[in-house]
């Protein structure tokens, strides 16, 4: 199951953040913190998987974006790293080569993106135009 699901830039600024477990607030800034300082630490060299604390990482960078996700120990890391390239491909489909700044003035639609993607920690749908079909929808909705 996925515990969490980030978005964090180079300098370790999180850009979009989901929870599937229950964290409070202060405990979620010191994950995030510990979780950031360890990915972005690793060099292109090293697996994009690493074990923390009662969960693994798996961890993905595009450009200047880094997408991090926690998973349980029964969680299957290709399929979650797979599902991190479904998503980044997802958002270039939806904004036309997505950037950092495409996120952080549309969080609204990559939550809603990430929702049809992921639902209570577990992967519920794959296909890009499945995925966009309510944004497409309200897309329209809001043309008119």
């Amino acid at each position: 199951m996925i515990k969490f699901f980030l978005m964090v830039n180079k300098q370790g600024q999180t850009r979009l953040s989901r929870y599937y477990e229950h964290v409070e607030i202060n405990k979620r800034t010191m994950l995030e913190a510990e979780v950031i300082k360890n990915c972005l630490s690793r060099s292109k060299d090293q697996c994009s998987f690493v074990e923390y604390k009662d969960f693994k990482l798996v961890y993905r960078q595009y450009a200047a974006l880094f997408v991090v996700v926690g998973i349980d120990q029964t969680e299957n890391e290709m399929a979650v790293y797979e599902l991190i390239h479904n998503f980044v491909e997802v958002l270039d489909k939806y904004f036309s080569r997505v950037s950092e700044l495409d996120i952080m003035f549309n969080l609204d639609r990559v939550h809603i993106i990430l929702d049809e993607m992921v639902l209570n920690g577990c992967i519920v749908e794959t296909n890009r135009n499945r995925i966009l079909a309510p944004l497409f929808v309200l897309d329209k909705v809001a043309e008119s």
